[in-house]
């Protein structure tokens, strides 16, 4: 079973509609009493990183989502549950993220021509080929974002994936037992599908 963590600002109905359709259990996590029932969880987020860690802090799962991350258990995050797992955030400045990368969240500061947010589909080079994400996903694959901010990981071995937009950022990371993206997987069609069955079997074996 994997949980996908209710906190209030998460993208529930996509990612749960995504396993449904691929015919893997999943369940909504509102408790944190309730991971104890799963043996992988998903972090999504949609909205404000301020936002996002008081609601995590309201819900009480800051320690629970740390300590599962500490003991080796897999976790997956998409798009704002990404730029959580993180230290801290230029839109929130003073906010503690998660802290389970070390790094910052920052904002796009592009030319003119090049809107922010930046809303579509883009492409994601793999930078590490060998993460069990990617397999059946062509390198180069498109998937859907939606974001203002990118993160910045101060170790560069824990990049998965990046994209070009304006500048080539940080869209996947991967170390160990912690994955996540910034684009949205449940909204980007078969690659996407393909990369959460991914994630679902490489959980079994976690």
């Amino acid at each position: 079973m994997i949980g996908i963590i209710d906190y209030g600002m998460g993208n529930l109905g996509s990612v749960t509609n995504a396993f449904r359709f691929l015919e893997l259990d999943a369940k909504i996590v509102t408790r944190k009493q309730e991971m104890d029932e799963c043996r992988a969880l998903i972090l999504p987020g949609v909205g404000a990183f301020g936002d996002c860690m008081a609601h995590l802090v309201e819900h009480h799962f800051v320690d629970a989502v740390e300590s599962w991350a500490e003991a080796g258990k897999p976790l997956m995050g998409i798009c704002l549950g990404l730029q959580a797992l993180f230290q801290h955030s230029e839109e929130s400045p003073g906010v503690p993220g998660l802290g389970i990368f070390e790094g910052a969240v920052k904002k796009f500061d592009l030319p003119t021509e090049l809107k922010v947010p930046q809303i579509g589909w883009n492409r994601m080079t793999e930078v590490q080929p060998d993460c069990p994400m990617f397999k059946g996903i062509p390198d180069e694959s498109f998937f859907y974002l939606v974001h203002s901010f990118y993160v910045c990981p101060e170790d560069e071995s824990v990049v998965a994936g990046k994209t070009g937009y304006g500048i080539d950022y940080t869209s996947c990371v991967w170390k160990d037992n912690v994955f996540a993206t910034q684009f949205h997987p449940e909204k980007s069609q078969a690659v996407g599908l393909q990369m959460l069955k991914n994630f679902w079997q490489w959980a079994e074996v976690q």
